[in-house]
């Protein structure tokens, strides 16, 4: 039976990783927390001021936008946390 011809196939080498791990900058962890505190604290002192019919400058005026403020502060924080690594 005749031999096959041997194939010369080149060795395998996988592509190299660079070693540069991403960080997060030093401004974003407390940037997110704020946020969410901001638009938590925004929502509870609405609501606070609504059940004892109290008026406050500013929250009064804005009626049910400050829901969209609150939720708005904490749509922020959460989107800035998908940069965390």
């Amino acid at each position: 039976m005749p031999k096959s011809k041997v194939r010369k196939k080149a060795v395998y080498t996988p592509p190299q990783r660079s070693q540069k791990v991403a960080v997060s900058p030093r401004w974003l962890v407390p940037t997110m927390v704020g946020c969410w505190l901001i638009g938590l604290i925004w929502i509870a002192v609405y609501y606070v001021l609504a059940s004892t019919g109290t008026t406050a400058p500013v929250i009064s005026g804005l009626s049910n936008w400050n829901l969209l403020i609150g939720f708005g502060a904490i749509v922020i924080g959460v989107v800035l946390s998908t940069r965390w690594r």
